[in-house]
């Protein structure tokens, strides 16, 4: 134990938060599957504790060996493993888990666990980004030569993810466009994409619109095609976010009335840990609305600190681009902490009724799956950067310059 704590280098606060984040997500898992462990294994109500506490086991040793690699690897195999999940999302769309008429997983051979390929593909997203705006900074703001490279992959990312996760793919979108902002390209080539990205955006509200003004007459799915059926639920979700949805047995609608309830139970100190009464309703308390659960359970103030939490990462990881010598570190620092704080804020957002009702989950906070791994990674890989930063600021007078010799 010894040893590995002498070989953990990187940023001390992040490595903190971390642990901070895995400890809550035990207490609030654990809270908030008691009665679902209860019903589904004959009164054993530690199950998915267990459960939980490998996938953090994993999780965190996933951190502590990405972190020991030198991130310089990652720029090398970025761009052949962006190229490996386009097909892999291709057949997810045509042939993966089907969930609420879309295809998220894919099923693994031999093993037989499932995995969502967005939250790969979200990886080797930034990953190969970073890689092209780090060589790309002396010609950027050219638009054939700068703009096009860099957005293409955005574009055919986005588009894959969409039909089975639009929440995901807008978000993957929004963190891509940050990130391209703080890589200096134009400000014209971004305002562009952003009206090209939200026509769609706009053609959801008024279908919301269109469908609330003919009396919420919502078609039936089994006639339709699959594409045709998730463009009916994202319009039916936008609907319920603008309305408040058509009757209580509307299954959005539902979710966010419950979410209510939790969230004034819970006042400003909560009930206390493990005395959650909405968890026996709320659909999904330990993933998409576990931050529900957090506010009834800790009250505001709890809810306050896991989101003072996620700003504190964004805040270290951003003094990490500020540090790191190198464009491809600093590039790959900022880009996975923007999409894990965007995609916590997005999901509080959703649990306290701000945004449409969406499918993500908070990161290292929500029952351990696919995504929570693929998080860990993307943790790792930002220590591996402050790895570096931290032995350049002790040896500055040996510091090399590894992304100019990438090809």
């Amino acid at each position: 134990m010894n040893h590995l704590l002498n070989k953990t280098r990187g940023d001390k606060v992040i490595w903190t938060l971390v642990v901070l984040l895995a400890m809550m997500s035990l207490l609030v898992v654990y809270s908030s599957t008691g009665s679902l462990a209860y019903k589904m294994y004959r009164g054993n109500t530690e199950v998915y504790l267990f459960k939980q506490v490998v996938f953090i086991a994993i999780g965190l040793m996933l951190i502590y060996f990405a972190h020991l690699i030198n991130y310089t690897l990652f720029s090398r195999i970025a761009q052949v493993l962006f190229w490996i999940t386009v097909p892999l999302l291709l057949y997810t769309l045509f042939f993966g888990v089907k969930l609420n008429e879309g295809s998220r997983w894919i099923r693994l051979p031999i093993i037989n666990l499932t995995f969502q390929t967005s939250d790969l593909a979200k990886l080797a997203l930034f990953m190969y980004l970073s890689r092209m705006l780090s060589k790309k900074q002396n010609i950027i703001k050219d638009f054939k030569t700068g703009f096009v490279p860099v957005i293409i992959p955005i574009v055919i990312t986005c588009l894959l993810i969409a039909p089975a996760n639009l929440s995901t793919a807008l978000l993957t979108g929004a963190t891509s466009m940050m990130l391209l902002f703080i890589g200096r390209v134009r400000m014209k080539h971004l305002f562009l994409t952003g009206l090209v990205a939200m026509i769609p955006v706009l053609l959801l509200i008024l279908s919301a619109v269109i469908q609330h003004n003919s009396n919420g007459i919502k078609a039936k799915a089994e006639n339709r095609s699959r594409l045709t059926a998730r463009v009916n639920t994202w319009v039916n979700r936008v609907e319920t976010f603008m309305y408040g949805g058509n009757s209580q047995d509307d299954e959005d609608n539902y979710q966010v009335n419950q979410a209510k309830i939790a969230i004034a139970k819970g006042g400003i100190v909560g009930l206390g840990p493990g005395n959650s009464e909405q968890r026996n309703f709320l659909p999904h308390p330990y993933s998409d609305f576990i931050y529900a659960i957090i506010i009834e359970e800790y009250g505001i103030v709890g809810g306050a600190v896991v989101m003072f939490v996620y700003l504190i990462f964004l805040f270290r990881s951003i003094q990490l681009f500020r540090k790191c010598p190198y464009a491809f570190g600093a590039f790959l620092a900022l880009a996975l902490s923007f999409t894990l704080v965007i995609q916590a804020m997005a999901n509080m957002a959703v649990n306290v009724n701000l945004f449409p009702v969406t499918g993500v989950t908070l990161p290292l906070l929500s029952m351990g799956g696919s995504s929570f791994l693929f998080t860990c990674v993307a943790i790792g890989l930002i220590l591996s950067v402050s790895r570096y930063v931290e032995k350049s600021e002790l040896k500055p007078a040996v510091q090399s310059s590894p992304e100019n010799e990438l090809s």
